[in-house]
């Protein structure tokens, strides 16, 4: 996972109008897709209301330009976050629920209730409609905007520039354990080799875990002096040069707002 950073950020320097769009739009939109539906009840009311999300991500994805692949590698490497939660979510009987019908007894009084897999595919409908969201944003914008439009926006200056240190500092380790993995990889080691004795493993193993925490901790210091050195300090972030928002951009913002809210709203009486 840690080698494709440099993939993002380089798909996020697109020319796109989407990834032309100023940083600020797109997190508002985001949000806005984000917050209306988690507002949404835990009901089968989720279900349009998904559809409707993936179609405007749908609309939304074709226009950056990027490839489908892209999208479902990126979306593949957030399951393990998300997914890992929802299918534990089947063995129990959940609160929003008064009558469980068990569908499948397994062994130790396990039962899998049929309430309770509604409720996983809603919490995964739900988990896949935000993060597709999230997908887009990061996938459009550049990490060092990103800080900016968020910056712009309200969030304080500490944030942004620990933010941006975070991110410095994950490219750094990235390209360190590169480097560290093509060495071993020269030297014909692999650690799920059987060929090789399990001690041997475990002791190069830790070998390259201690270098690479010694020469993270190098780099960190040879960076942090850099920075030092060219005015980076924690103010940082606090004076942004003003950046107004074109007319377009203030409709578009204004336009994808009101069709969140309105769909979701829409959805929800119509289901109650």
């Amino acid at each position: 996972m840690i080698e494709h950073l440099a993939t993002i950020e380089r798909d996020a320097q697109g020319t796109s109008r989407v990834h032309l769009l100023d940083a600020r739009v797109k997190i508002l939109i985001t949000f806005a897709a984000i917050i209306t539906m988690v507002a949404m009840p835990y009901t089968p009311a989720v279900y349009p209301l998904a559809l409707c999300w993936f179609i405007l991500f749908t609309i939304w994805w074709s226009l950056s330009g990027l490839s489908p692949r892209v999208f479902f590698w990126r979306y593949l490497m957030t399951l393990p976050f998300g997914m890992f939660i929802i299918i534990f979510q089947i063995f129990f009987e959940n609160p929003y629920y008064d009558v469980f019908t068990p569908i499948v007894t397994l062994p130790f009084g396990i039962s899998i209730y049929a309430q309770s897999v509604e409720f996983a595919t809603i919490l995964a409908l739900k988990f896949t409609a935000c993060i597709i969201w999230v997908i887009l944003l990061s996938s459009t914008t550049p990490m060092e905007e990103l800080l900016k439009g968020a910056r712009r926006l309200g969030l304080p200056s500490v944030m942004a520039l620990s933010l941006g240190m975070m991110i410095r500092y994950l490219f750094v380790f990235a390209e360190m354990y590169a480097e560290i993995n093509n060495a071993l990889a020269v030297r014909h080691f692999n650690a799920f080799s059987r060929n090789l004795p399990y001690r041997y493993r475990m002791r190069i193993l830790a070998y390259t875990i201690g270098t690479m925490f010694l020469r993270s901790y190098e780099q960190g210091e040879r960076t942090y002096t850099a920075m030092l050195c060219r005015g980076y300090g924690k103010d940082a972030y606090e004076h942004l040069e003003k950046k107004s928002l074109a007319p377009r951009e203030y409709a578009l913002t204004a336009s994808m707002i009101i069709i969140f809210c309105a769909a979701s709203l829409g959805i929800f009486l119509f289901w109650a």
